[in-house]
């Protein structure tokens, strides 16, 4: 598609009295058939195995064993033994480890085939869960409501102005994780953060 519209777009661009990229624009408006239609066929593959390569940077893999399960986004990995994951979990469009103390201990877009994953936990021995057993648990997060320790607020703040900038994705995953260390578990639905503590024993 992108393939077939580059050439109606040069010829478009070159009419105008100013326009960004007229010089590649004048060079393949410029260029005969057969060779400008290769010429525009060529960049469309080229364009979709460019969108290609970044959604697989972008998506979620994970390596499952007996001993441990590897999660890995982009070029960052988390690695985590046997006895940290107490259940498997998919939350909507993500996956989520809890562990024995009902903690989350990891929660990533994925967009991996669902029974296909359940299968591969089950077959390496790992409890699996079609539902967060604690999603009932989570309350909608307003500024300064009551309940959470302290700090916690502040967190959900910037997190909730990081989740709302274009390049935000990394500070929010950090401000995740500075709430797992005050024991507070946040989960997102659209503009909207959620809130649990697990329970203590």
């Amino acid at each position: 598609m992108v393939g077939w519209l580059a050439p109606l777009l040069a010829d478009w661009l070159v009419t105008l009295r100013w326009a960004p990229l007229k010089g590649p624009a004048e060079l393949l408006s410029s260029v005969s058939e057969p060779g400008r239609t290769m010429g525009a066929v060529a960049v469309g593959v080229l364009l979709g195995l460019f969108v290609g390569f970044l959604a697989v940077h972008e998506s979620l893999g994970v390596r499952l064993g007996g001993d441990r399960v590897v999660l890995t986004v982009r070029d960052a990995s988390q690695e985590f033994e046997r006895h940290e994951i107490a259940l498997a979990a998919r939350d909507g469009k993500q996956l989520v480890l809890l562990g024995p103390d009902g903690m989350e201990i990891a929660r990533e877009d994925c967009h991996l085939t669902w029974r296909r994953l359940a299968d591969a936990f089950a077959e390496h021995g790992y409890r699996w869960a079609d539902e967060d057993p604690h999603r009932a648990e989570f309350r909608r997060w307003v500024p300064g409501m009551p309940g959470l320790p302290e700090g916690a607020d502040a967190l959900l703040k910037a997190r909730a102005v990081a989740r709302k900038k274009g390049d935000g994705a990394e500070d929010a995953r950090e401000l995740r994780g500075e709430l797992l260390r005050l024991g507070v578990v946040v989960r997102d639905e659209k503009q909207r953060q959620y809130w649990r503590m697990p329970r203590t024993p």
